[in-house]
């Protein structure tokens, strides 16, 4: 038995439905997929609120690009760090403390709000500590799954993850906006706290979660560069980090033009621009559901190269549409496909990485969706000169011309499906002979 408390049993799928959901049966990671939806769901809901509150207090749209800045810099600042600790630390009390520390965070918002005390100064501070404090959350949550399911369970878990985060994209801020109007502000934040004391109760009930190899440790900034290192020394797991890169800087700034396509291009208003969202959306979570319900596949590389070129091609089709009826299901198509080939991406980074460094890559690949801005800033300075639509179809064809040309000169991509085999093969996953070996399940259930 591991630190992380799995054990061997045999699976047996008896059903569609029990090969979407396996990794459920695992008693500590439905407790974990609790806490994780009930707080996304209550950020997700808070991102919406804090941009209301932003725009009220000072009725200015500038206001709302500081409030996103002071969140999304220390994802690229300060993750490595969080990264680290991950790689020391019982991941689970990691996550306690750090979630902890917002809770109380959200609620000094929350107690400034309801005795009318609340300036944007304010707001903008404490929502630049949630900044710093996700960082040193996000990579032990990404790392911790794969001690609750083990590497046997990690395609399933990492979608149904990833489709929790797309279903709470979806609902939590349509249901922060329909509870200001009918509730009020104050109440709604108390709503959001209550989620996120759900999420932490939740948290309580999973075991703790060391890493499973132990390595000598120094200093913190040396293991910071040690995780540098081991990604540079790793090919694989190298081109897979800055593959992923390729739809985060190019393609995915297009949500932050959807405004643009609502309001200007197909003038369909404010309400052309929530069916715009949602769409997506949806998307994104049958792209997780689908992953998930055929996470036992060993064609990697087939099934992301499929997925990139099907997200450039629908995502250019969405740029030229000249209807908004046209565009919704090249919108629908691409946010499934974008969302296939991040979960396959991330999970094949999982399998083919050690325990004791886990923490440290997953901060790297929140580096990567804090440099999204980087993307966004010529794509929208493209847009206001030449038009979204040309912003987006030059991105798309960009993005296609870029996926080529990583699949023709990089070896170590072509071999990822090998690569991953055989990391299976060395963290005991597969036999000799590429057989699949019993399953890694929670000692209680």
């Amino acid at each position: 038995m591991s630190r992380s408390g799995v054990h061997v049993v045999e699976a047996h799928y008896n059903s569609s439905w029990d090969r979407l959901t396996s990794s459920l049966r695992y008693d500590q990671f439905r407790w974990l997929y609790i806490s994780n939806l009930c707080f996304m769901f209550a950020m997700m809901g808070m991102f919406l609120v804090r941009s209301v509150l932003a725009f009220r207090l000072t009725d200015s749209e500038f206001a709302l690009g500081l409030v996103a800045f002071v969140v999304g810099v220390p994802m690229v600042v300060v993750a490595p760090l969080g990264g680290a600790l991950a790689d020391r630390l019982d991941r689970r009390k990691l996550i306690l403390f750090v979630q902890t520390a917002a809770i109380v965070d959200e609620a000094l918002v929350f107690v400034l709000l309801i005795t009318d005390q609340l300036a944007f100064v304010h707001l903008l501070v404490l929502t630049g500590a949630l900044g710093l404090l996700f960082p040193f959350m996000m990579p032990a949550r990404q790392a911790i799954i794969a001690n609750v399911v083990g590497r046997r369970g990690l395609g399933n878990a990492m979608a149904l993850q990833m489709g929790g985060m797309n279903f709470t994209r979806i609902v939590g801020p349509v249901a922060a906006g329909a509870l200001i109007p009918l509730v009020g502000m104050a109440s709604t934040y108390a709503v959001a706290l209550v989620l996120y004391g759900v999420g932490l109760a939740a948290m309580f009930r999973v075991r703790p979660s060391f890493p499973d190899e132990v390595e000598q440790k120094g200093s913190v900034f040396g293991d910071i560069v040690d995780g540098f290192r081991y990604v540079w020394q790793h090919p694989p797991v190298r081109v897979l980090l800055i593959f992923g890169l390729v739809p985060t800087l190019l393609a995915m700034p297009f949500q932050t033009l959807l405004v643009v396509f609502a309001l200007e291009v197909w003038d369909v208003g404010e309400w052309g621009l929530g069916v715009l969202n949602a769409v997506a959306g949806i998307g994104g979570l049958v792209g997780s559901v689908y992953v998930a319900w055929n996470a036992e596949s060993h064609q990697r590389l087939r099934r992301m190269m499929a997925s990139i070129f099907a997200f450039g091609s629908t995502l250019l089709l969405f740029s030229v549409s000249p209807w908004f009826l046209l565009a919704l299901p090249f919108i629908f198509f691409a946010d499934v496909f974008v969302t296939m080939f991040m979960v396959l991406n991330n999970t094949a980074i999982q399998m083919l990485i050690p325990d004791f460094v886990r923490g440290r890559v997953m901060s790297l690949l929140m580096m990567s969706f804090g440099l999204t801005p980087l993307g966004t800033l010529p794509m929208t300075w493209f847009a206001e000169h030449y038009g979204a639509p040309a912003a987006v179809a030059l991105a798309s064809v960009l993005m296609l011309v870029l996926a080529v040309i990583f699949f023709v000169f990089s070896p170590a991509l072509r071999r990822i499906d090998t690569s991953t085999r055989e990391a299976e093969i060395e963290f005991g996953e597969l036999d000799r002979r590429g057989r699949r070996s019993p399953e890694l399940t929670p000692a209680a259930k």
